[in-house]
């Protein structure tokens, strides 16, 4: 088995993307949702505060964070080195949006703080990371 696909790009590349874009389109879902006002009675009370108190300003900035990871995994698929600048975009609004997160004050736990905090600055930083290799490698154009 050949360790490089069709397209000269190693079958890593392929898995990291779809991943990339499964992670950044349940963030889409996530943006949704919350729009919903029933949706958000499920929600656990800590999770209720950040989104009911959410100014504009980081509405905005979680879209820009999930919308442009969600596009740049969409380019970085399609093998377009454009992805890394919607990753950066992303990772800003992820940034912005932590800024209103961490300043609502509320006491979290562990949990909360790996997924709601940490895990999407994570993958973020790790995208714009990922996606300057592939460059470097002349997987991306």
């Amino acid at each position: 088995m050949s360790e490089k696909t069709a397209g000269g790009v190693h079958w890593s590349f392929w898995v990291i993307g779809t991943i990339a874009l499964i992670w950044n389109v349940m963030g889409v879902i996530n943006f949704f949702v919350q729009m919903d006002q029933d949706a958000l009675d499920a929600y656990r009370e800590s999770e209720r505060a950040i989104i009911d108190g959410r100014p504009a300003w980081a509405t905005g900035a979680f879209a820009i964070a999930v919308f442009g990871g969600a596009f740049g995994s969409v380019l970085l698929l399609l093998r377009k080195s454009a992805a890394v600048y919607l990753f950066f975009a992303s990772l800003f609004g992820v940034v912005v949006t932590m800024t209103h997160t961490l300043g609502v004050g509320f006491n979290f736990g562990l949990g909360e703080i790996l997924g709601i905090i940490l895990m999407p600055l994570m993958v973020a930083a790790f995208l714009i990371w990922y996606s300057k290799k592939v460059q470097s490698k002349g997987w991306t154009s």
